[in-house]
């Protein structure tokens, strides 16, 4: 009988172990990676100006003319006309100006 309640405590143990390490994977390959993306985009989007050069979700490059806390005005091409409000999230890459100018330095 003492055999028994030992096997079982062990195979608890073990279940525990092996939930434990499940977690731990899930958290250390889906919730952290994820998390840092975030954190990245967000501070992305905090240094975004006026003037900047922008690619959108959408494939679509401009240039931002005006800023609020969640949404931008961005010109599209070499019309003047084509100005569009778009939300931040929708931004995927910033290129400043003074790194354009540093690039074509080079």
């Amino acid at each position: 009988m003492n055999l028994l309640l030992t096997q079982g405590a062990m195979g608890a143990g073990v279940m525990v172990l092996y939930i434990v390490a499940l977690i731990a994977f899930f958290y250390f390959f889906m919730i952290r990676p994820q998390r840092k993306e975030q954190r990245e985009k967000a501070n992305m989007l905090s240094q975004l100006a006026v003037g900047d050069s922008i690619l959108t979700s959408s494939g679509f490059y401009g240039i931002v003319i005006d800023q609020t806390d969640d949404t931008v005005i961005v010109e599209f091409g070499n019309n003047k006309n084509c100005r569009i409000p778009m939300q931040k999230s929708a931004i995927v890459q910033i290129e400043k100006p003074e790194d354009a100018v540093a690039d074509s330095d080079k």
